[in-house]
């Protein structure tokens, strides 16, 4: 782990690679994956005046399944840079390890908020510096404080690249839902399998894109 660049160029190509290969999979995975977070606040919006318990319970509901989502996101991203087929099984597979996730998020959002009213700039530089944590809780199944400060210990050297890294694909998006919206099904997929690698990059995991293997689908 010495070495702590890595190409955003070589990422992006990556991720679009990847995306291209497997469009099917993953245009019909970010659909499951909004109504899985969406379907339970939908419905609560629908019975909150009858039920109101029962929509709390669903609102509830989505906001656990958002964070559980989120962590089969990445745990699909993660395995596509390692040459493994994911499955849609993959984005309700981590509720094990759900409160470690929450927690980490909460921790993260106080660290960024402390930095942010320490004049902006130190929240910055911390948000980059940890942002690494939850692919640690995914792949590695580490506790909120060892993920954030493994995060610490992977972006040391690499927050500037991060960072511009993280405009970057804020910008692809950016452009993916200008083009008629239906381009985010393209940028997304691409942004999410990019940071992974990259992710994968900095903890030594890859050392070049032709030691990764595309997948097709099939789909």
């Amino acid at each position: 782990m010495d070495d702590k660049r890595f190409s955003m160029r070589e990422a992006v190509r990556f991720g679009w690679d990847t995306t291209k290969d497997n469009a099917g999979f993953l245009v019909m995975l970010l659909i499951v994956a909004f109504l899985i977070e969406n379907l339970p606040g939908i419905i609560a919006s629908y019975v909150r005046f009858d039920f109101p318990f029962i929509s709390y319970l669903l609102y509830l509901a989505g906001w656990l399944l958002g964070f559980v989502v989120q962590m089969g996101l990445i745990r699909i991203s993660l395995k596509f840079c390692d040459g493994i087929r994911g499955e849609f099984d993959d984005l309700l597979s981590s509720f094990n390890i759900l409160i470690a996730f929450i927690s980490g998020t909460f921790l993260y959002f106080l660290i960024i908020l402390g930095g942010l009213v320490l004049l902006i700039i130190p929240g910055v530089i911390w948000g980059v510096k940890f942002s690494l944590f939850a692919y640690f809780i995914v792949d590695k199944g580490m506790g909120p404080v060892e993920a954030l400060r493994a995060s610490g210990q992977a972006t040391d050297g690499a927050k500037q690249d991060l960072f511009l890294f993280g405009l970057l694909l804020g910008l692809i998006n950016i452009a993916g839902l200008l083009f008629f919206i239906v381009g985010i099904f393209a940028t997304l997929p691409t942004s999410m399998v990019a940071y992974a690698y990259v992710y994968r990059k900095l903890t030594g995991g890859i050392k070049d894109a032709s030691q990764v293997m595309h997948i097709d689908m099939g789909i």
